[in-house]
Order: C-alpha cells, then structure tokens, then sequence
C-alpha cells in the first residue's frame, strides 16, 4: 500500500539506518522488525494491524507489580499499552537522570515485549495527566520569565537535552532493533495550550535527533487538532464518547491514514472535595465496539490507573482542584490491579475481534490481600519543634525562590502592633494554617479562593506564622505556571491603610517523593497541631491492603521508607492503597504528617477501598449568590433557536456582535418533562469562522450548578473533556427553566457563532429551545 507523502518519512528512514547500526537488538518475543504507516492502515510485518491499546503508568505501579498489570492488559484483550515518561520523575535536578526503581521505564518496555504486548511511548516533554506540573521538573519555574510549551531558550534546551537522554535510554527499544515501542509522540495535546506549530516542529526534531525512527504523532481533541497538526506527522484524537462524530472532525484534518483515538475516557480523575467518578460499562463497550467494527485503533485512557504515590498528583484550575492520589479512574483493571466489570465487559467484546493466531490468557488471579486490625501512633514529632535554620528575608517569596520543590513552607514574622485587622496574603498557594503566637487564627484554602482572614489587636513583638502546604501543581491549561507558598506578599490592612509585612524568617519544609525526613525528633505523646505521628506494627504475613484515614485530617504518609501519598479528611477519597511488597513480616514502621491533626490518632488496613466518601460540602463555589439573578429584561438576544435531538455537535451561525460577557439561555430540554440542562462542552466562533480562545474565559453566574451529588459545575462547559457536563441542581431542589450561564470571555471578540455538545452519556437536560445574548457590558443583575 502507498505509504504517507513526507520528506520527514525520508528523514526517519536515513535516521533508521543509523540508528541500527549504533544498537543491540534486544530479545524480540513478539517478532517484529518493522511498524510503518499507509493511507488505510497501520501494517505490522507488511499487514494491517488494529491497535487494541489501554493507557498503564509505570510510575503509578509499583515495580513488583509491573507483570501482573501488564498480564492483566493482555488477558482483556491488549495488545497494546501506552505509557507516559514523566520528566521530573527523570530529571529530578538539572542533569541528575534517574532511570531505576519505579523509573526504569527500559525495563517497563522489555517486560511488555515479554508479555506480547507493544508500547507507544509518549515521552512529552509535556504530559498533563493529572501528575504534578503536568509532568515538567518543578526547577524550571526559578526562572522567573520561564514559558513553557513555547520556543523559550531556555525551556527548549532544556527540552531537547532531556529528549536526547530518553533517546539514549529507549531509541533501542523500538520495533526497528528489535523492540517493543511501535509509536512516540510528539508533545500532548498542544491544541487546547497553543498553536505554535513550529514550537512542535522543534520538539519532533528533538526526537528525531535522539534516535527515534518509529513513527511520531501528535494527539489532540477533536476541536484542537487544526492548532497542532502538521503535515509532516501523524495525528490521532482523543475523545470520550460518540467516535463517528468525532472520527469526522480527525478525517476534516487529516483524509488519509488509519483512524484511531489515542485517550478514549471509560472514567475520570478524582479531586479532593468532589465525588469519585465513574463510567458506563455498557456506554464503553458500545463505543469500542463500534471502533473495531470499523477498524479503527484506540488507546483507552486508563486501562489501569494506579496510584500517584509520594507527591506526584496535580491539580486544575480554574478553579483550583488538587487530585487524588488514588487514580483509579473507575478504569477496567482498578486501584489494586483487580478485574472490574467493564474489564469483563471488554474481555468478552476484544475476544471475537482477534486475529489470526490470537487468543486471550487466562486472567490472572488478585494478588493477596490482608487486613491489620487497629493500632495507635504513640510518637509526634511537631513541625514548630523540629524547624531547620531560617533563611531572613525582607519580604516573601515563594518555594522555588527558596530552591524547594515540594513540601512545606513557615513565613515567620513579629508584628509592630495595633488595632485589629485582617491579614491579606497574595496569593496562598495552597493551604495555609495562620498562627499569632502559636495559636492558630485560620485556616486558608486556596480551593476556596481563600486569602484573607481576621487578626485580633496586637502588641509590639507578636509572632506571626504562616505555614503553607503546597498541593500538586497545576497540570493542565493556562494557569500552568504554578508556583507555591506565597506567591506575592503579605499585608495588614487596618482602618483602609494597607500596610506590606516584611523582615521574614522563612523556613522551607522540604519533603521529597521517597522516605520522610530522617532528622525528626519524636517524642511519645500526641498533638493536634502540624505534626508528624509515628506507629510500628507487625504482621505475620503481607498482601496489599486499604490503609483507613479516616479519623486523620489533612497529610502525607509513608510506610518503610515509601510515600503512599495525600490524605484529606474531606475525600472523596478515605482510604489509602498499600502494596502488599511493601510490608514485611515483623515489624513495619508508619509516620503520618498531619497538618490539621487526628480526631483519633488510630490506623487500620482494610480489605476495599473507600474511594467515594465526601464529608464536607462542595468546596467549589457556585458561580451565584444568594438572591443573584441576572436580568435579561433589558437585552436582545443576538441568536434564538433550537437544537436537534442527540448527542452531535451542534453549531449554530448568526450576524457578527462585538461582546465581552456571552450568556446562554437553555428555554427548555428535549423532554416535555426534563427541568435540567446539561452541556458537555461550548465553543465560540468568530465571524472568520475561527474558535476563539476559551484559556482566559471565567464562569460569572450560572443560575444553577449541582455540586453536592456530582461534579456538575458550569465551568466543565470548557475544560476539553466532554466526559464531565454543566448539571444544573438535582439533588437538593430541581428549579425549572429557564437555565442561564454567563461566560466572561477574557477580552470583547466579535461573535458570528456557537458550537454546543450536549452531555455524551444520557439525554437528561438536553437543550432544545434556547437564546443567545452578547454584550459588551456586564449583564444588568450581576
């Protein structure tokens, strides 16, 4: 068959023969020496290959279960896995590689040649995936001017000399010398970040230089890919639900070629304050299903999802939302490595799409699990007694400034004295506990937009604390240049007059994503000021087990010298996974960091997770106040009409208006009697027919938002998953249409059109009749 047109196909040839020639073969037990792409199809050895791929990290499984997994993907049906390099889990420090442990991505590799499974390598240097900085080493944000993702001097160098290492690691792992990777990637999904195209130019160059010779594709959402795709490399699209509608927009792009999805969503991520997600099995199966009827290839994003152990999960914003350690992701195989039934689901569904000479493994059995009955920590170590020696400084800075990565921070002042007042502090990122003479006064969280608190009359010489836990940082959209502690300054504002604190004594906290600090200095007791809390224990044989937080407020734990990860009272999220290799018979060691402090200072291993158990109310504020409406009396809608019934994108056109604040008015639903509206997605075209930028839009009122019973909040009408859906109120009151949602756009456009994707999985609140209003003004009532 007739392979693709391009010169950079020719460059990769004259590339592959040196490469050849520079490594060993390694042992190839799945018999492949060449992966190529034609106009219909992926060809493996000269045939038309189906890529049947789910989504494993390495780094989320622990090593000793890396062949269970893998055997798991086999048995449902894999023959593929894709996997991410994240690079700061590579490059901890500039020019420090590491590539052992639960990095040894080479190993990961061979160990699915030996299973019969091929990888697609996704190496970045940007991956998103809900892991910290998107998976970027947090010492690139000391320079202050950095941008990354863009053709920066210094993040591109830093970018290619990181490339260069991966190429010397993997490039002889690829099928070409005998390997199992058949595809790397180019960047991620840089169409929902930016459109520099040249930008992923230099990026594919970078690989190319560092030996890789198998084809390289970029990915991106159905409504991205005219951002990033070029000519010269292959393209795939990511989407969770409907693959006709949005196998027509890659087709749009890209005519030729074999189709394929490279993230399909059988779940979602959890963050902290929201409740755990889940998927339709039949709604997964349906939709595979319909790809392998028409032979296209697919990645399902997770296949297993693990656990973002130690310090590595991140957050989106807006708003701010830190993420889970636990990243089951409601995926086929779960937490624990168990079958699901969507992994039954689709076990049965992959068996009659096999090839010629395939079949399925048997499943392998659950690893053992045990259960530890209750014990008590019996020693502290508070944080305010255990302070490493202050660094002085007349006003404050944030972490990386002070050459930390991850942790802690305590801002430590004494005050002049006077009236009281409130503090302001721009901004905390993320989670601050405010002291006066070592009493606590408040408690700030940044999810909460919370900045500000009061501080009671003074004396002269009063001390002042700030001690800030940094969450995982933003790992996806505009905000992503996320840096902690105390981003700006401090202020005491007294009678209107503002006045800046400064003189510091700041003490970085830092913590790694290892073992906890081994100079603590405990003593028996307990406390519930920061502090961290340590218990032994002995078991007579090990198995995995779900370690129980639930009478623990807000912290980090580590067992025999491994970080499990965060733990937050508020959940979802109530119990935290530990693999059985990771006890011993005899005595085990625990210390828990507890900034808020235990209700009871007790520990238990479970049998299942609890993984679905918000205590507190929605953390994410309502985009309406009490008695807010907006009023529409005044206004002239620029668009009336009615969408069609189903799950297809819809676009409607109208005459050019210049606004800034863009409201949609949902007058009823599909059904007679459906009170709701829900969206999945929204987007607005200009009147050259273009998208226009959606990073800087802000929510300004929805006049409905269920956020107790799902995450329903109208911001996911543009966070590029149509997986998550603006719900309006369900579980509490089910107020009736009309539904409004009013979008700041960031800057005044002129509109000639919208394009709406109603919610994937159900047609409850599907808008038929509807308004569109545009003004350049905020809307009167708001």
């Amino acid at each position: 068959m007739k392979k693709l047109p391009s010169l950079f196909l020719l460059l990769l040839a004259l590339q592959a023969g040196k490469i050849k020639a520079q490594s060993k073969p390694v042992t190839n037990l799945l018999t492949t020496s060449s992966f190529s792409i034609s106009d219909e199809d992926f060809m493996l050895n000269g045939k038309p290959f189906v890529i049947r791929c789910g989504e494993m990290h390495f780094a989320r499984i622990p090593q000793e279960y890396w062949r269970h997994r893998l055997k798991m993907a086999k048995a449902m049906g894999l023959n593929t896995v894709c996997a991410y390099l994240f690079w700061n889990l590579h490059e901890p420090a500039p020019g420090q590689f590491q590539w052992n442990g639960m990095a040894d991505a080479a190993q990961f590799c061979r160990m699915a040649q030996e299973e019969g499974l091929y990888v697609i390598l996704r190496p970045g240097p940007y991956a998103c995936a809900e892991w910290e900085f998107g998976g970027f080493p947090w010492w690139l944000l000391k320079k202050k001017d950095l941008k990354v993702r863009t053709q920066d001097a210094y993040y591109l160098e830093r970018c290619r000399l990181y490339l260069q290492e991966v190429g010397r690691v993997l490039a002889p792992l690829q099928v070409s010398n005998g390997g199992s990777i058949i595809m790397t990637q180019v960047e991620n999904e840089y169409g929902s970040y930016g459109n520099d195209k040249e930008y992923i130019g230099k990026i594919r160059d970078y690989l190319v230089e560092a030996g890789f010779t198998v084809p390289l594709f970029t990915c991106d959402g159905p409504s991205q890919l005219v951002q990033d795709v070029r000519d010269d490399l292959f393209c795939v699209v990511n989407f969770g639900g409907n693959p006709e509608a949005n196998f027509k927009a890659l087709r749009a792009i890209r005519p030729k070629g074999p189709l394929m999805c490279g993230e399909y969503y059988p779940g979602w991520f959890d963050s902290w304050g929201t409740r755990h997600h889940s998927g339709s099995s039949e709604r997964v199966e349906k939709e595979i299903g319909w790809m392998l009827d028409h032979k296209a290839s697919f990645s399902i994003y997770m296949a297993h999802g693990g656990t973002s152990f130690g310090l590595w999960s991140g957050a989106n914003c807006p708003p701010f939302l830190p993420q889970t350690s636990s990243y089951d992701y409601d995926a086929p195989i779960n937490e624990a490595g168990w079958e699901t039934p969507k992994f039954v689901a689709l076990r049965n569904l992959f068996s009659r799409y096999l090839q010629p000479g395939e079949s399925l493994p048997d499943v392998p059995a659950r690893n053992p699990v045990i259960t530890i009955p209750a014990f008590h920590t019996t020693e502290t170590a508070p944080v305010f007694s255990n302070l490493p020696s202050p660094i002085a400084d007349e006003t404050v800075r944030n972490m990386e400034e002070y050459n930390e990565g991850y942790g802690a921070i305590l801002y430590r002042t004494k005050l002049a004295g006077g009236d009281a007042g409130s503090l302001q502090i721009k901004e905390v990122h993320d989670y601050a506990l405010v002291y006066l003479n070592g009493k606590k006064i408040a408690a700030l969280d940044r999810r909460k937009n919370q900045n500000t608190c009061q501080l009671p009359a003074t004396k002269k010489g009063d001390v002042l604390d700030i001690l800030v836990e940094a969450m995982g940082r933003v790992n996806y959209g505009g905000h992503i240049h996320d840096r902690k502690g105390i981003t700006e300054k401090v202020e005491l504002i007294v009678n209107d007059k503002n006045t800046e604190l400064k003189n510091w004594n700041v003490y970085p906290l830092a913590l790694n994503n290892d073992a906890a600090p081994s100079n603590l200095k405990f003593r028996a007791g307990e406390t519930n000021a920061p502090a961290y809390h340590k218990a032994k224990f002995v078991l007579d044989r090990t198995g995995d087990t779900f370690l129980d937080m639930g009478t623990w407020g807000k912290g980090i734990v580590w067992l025999n010298g491994h970080c499990l990860g965060r733990f937050w009272n508020i959940g979802p999220t109530q119990t935290m996974y530990v693999p059985g290799p990771w006890l011993k018979k005899g005595v085990n060691e625990i210390i828990v960091l507890d900034y808020n402090g235990p209700k009871m200072n007790v520990l238990a291993g479970l049998e299942k997770p609890l993984l679905d158990a918000v205590t507190e109310k929605s953390s994410v504020k309502k985009h309406r106040k009490e008695g807010q409406q907006v009023n529409l009396a005044y206004s002239q809608p620029v668009f009336t009409g009615a969408f069609n019934e189903g799950i297809e994108w819809q676009t409607v056109n109208f005459k050019a208006t210049a606004g800034r604040y863009f409201c949609l008015e949902a007058l009823n639903a599909q059904r007679a009697d459906d009170h709701y509206t829900t969206g999945a997605e929204l987007y607005l075209i200009d009147e050259k027919g273009k998208e226009i930028p959606r990073n800087k839009w802000k929510i300004v009122y929805a006049d409905s938002e269920e956020m107790e019973g799902e995450d329903g909040k109208a911001d996911n009408l543009f966070d590029l998953q149509n997986t998550t859906i603006w719900h309006t109120q369900w579980q509490d009151a089910s107020p009736k249409h009309p539904h409004q949602v009013v979008i700041d756009l960031g800057a005044e456009y002129r509109i000639a059109g919208m394009r709406y994707l109603p919610r994937q999985d159900a047609p409850n609140g599907h808008i038929k009749d509807f308004n569109i209003y545009l003004s350049k003004t905020m809307f009167k009532g708001l």
